[in-house]
């Protein structure tokens, strides 16, 4: 069972107990990223989370890491679109400390002007990492021309010209407006206490109340094509789809149609593309969820004189899958799949504790795996298939990364 606890300042909690686990997974969840960002604070979400592991009034940043080391533990945390998330997973007699030290981030960080500058740096190096990697920017490629000019076309490492413009009083200043009550979830599972939960409402108790409610708009779905050109070994290419947003009815029919499209070994793409035509290493589909949208997107890297084959192959299984459907067999091995995935990632308290502070900050509801299996089982074939038509029926947005910065003849029209 799920324990919510929602304090006055609107702080949630919410606390699993797995008796049978000697482990604590703790997560403080900020429901902001790049997408409540203004333009000009661009990568201010991850900045500010890099910056909480800079050293406290009381905690240098080495303190902070060798704090947990000496315990065993691990602590980290990763900016989204949509959300952030400080994280610690420690034994449970170790638990006391996770929360002092994360709630000591949380409330006590200096954001010293010379920790300001060398976090600058490192964060200006990883942005060029990115920059280096082909096979990550596309993807960030396809967000920028499938959304325009919306905040979920923004990347959530900022850019060198708005990182540059961060000082201490940008921080505080967003802190204020996105680090308050209705934004916070604590989320924590694993073999804990009441003295525990005690321990986190009554340091939470002291998040400030939400004051900022800034009006968040659907964005539009825009099917554009980007190219940039780069000197690279292999070609990169994305194809996104219109997907659904988070809580959609049919989410889990879009689970399944992902699975078998290229979300696995077994999938269409994947044994169409690498294992019978040999045309690429790395080929997959993903489906991007968020509050009001959503994108499927299909990725693959081939070399640069297989580009239109590939594309092409693309485009047959998609047209394919399209227009017959899936099978009754790959309906049913797709469920049995995401069953298990499903039950063995309840197995880590990590995954519990993660689970439970997205669907409180997204969806703000929390089903049982009965729940969730029993939802899983309704999908029909019938549903799927009308899915896959309506999606895949779509005119894609593409992005690549080439040598020659030209557009293969098969995408030209």
């Amino acid at each position: 069972m799920i324990q919510k606890i929602e304090l006055e300042n609107g702080v949630r909690i919410l606390a699993e107990e797995i008796p049978y686990v000697r482990s604590v997974s703790m997560g403080i969840w900020v429901g902001t990223g790049s997408r409540n960002e203004l333009k000009e604070e661009n990568g201010i979400s991850h900045f500010l989370e890099h910056m909480f592991f800079k050293g406290t009034e009381t905690r240098t940043a080495a303190e902070i890491a060798e704090s947990f080391d000496r315990i065993g533990g691990q602590v980290n945390a990763f900016t989204s679109k949509e959300y952030t998330c400080y994280y610690a997973k420690v034994l449970d007699e170790h638990t006391q400390i996770a929360i002092d030290i994360l709630s000591d981030m949380f409330f006590h960080s200096k954001f010293d002007k010379t920790e300001l500058q060398k976090e600058r740096n490192v964060v200006l190096e990883e942005i060029k990492m990115v920059d280096d990697t082909p096979d990550d920017i596309v993807h960030d490629l396809l967000s920028e021309v499938s959304y325009g000019n919306h905040a979920l076309a923004y990347p959530i490492l900022g850019t060198v010209q708005t990182l540059e413009t961060f000082t201490n009083e940008h921080l505080r200043d967003y802190m204020d407006r996105y680090y308050t009550g209705d934004y916070v979830v604590i989320s924590i599972a694993g073999n804990i206490t009441k003295e525990m939960i005690e321990q986190i409402k009554e340091v939470f108790s002291k998040v400030k109340p939400t004051t900022h409610t800034p009006t968040i708009t659907a964005p539009t779905f825009m099917p554009e094509k980007i190219v940039r050109k780069k000197d690279t070994e292999q070609a990169h290419i994305c194809l996104g789809y219109p997907g659904l947003e988070i809580g959609h009815k049919d989410i889990y029919g879009l689970v399944l149609l992902n699975n078998l499209l290229g979300g696995s070994m077994s999938s269409r793409l994947f044994q169409e593309i690498r294992e019978q035509r040999g045309l690429c290493y790395s080929v997959f589909s993903y489906h991007s969820s968020y509050q009001d949208s959503g994108m499927l997107t299909i990725y693959a890297g081939t070399g640069h004189k297989q580009l239109d084959e590939l594309v092409t192959a693309v485009k047959e299984t998609t047209e394919q899958l399209s227009a017959s459907g899936m099978t009754a067999k790959e309906l049913e091995n797709g469920k049995e799949q995401l069953k298990g995935n499903l039950m063995l990632s309840l197995e880590s308290t990590n995954s519990r504790m993660s689970r439970n502070g997205k669907n409180e900050l997204l969806l703000k509801k929390h089903r049982s795996l009965d729940e969730i299996i029993e939802e899983i089982n309704d999908v029909n074939l019938e549903d799927v298939n009308q899915l896959a038509k309506s999606i895949l029926s779509n005119k894609p947005s593409i992005s690549l990364i080439n040598a020659n910065g030209e557009m293969p003849h098969s995408l030209q029209h």
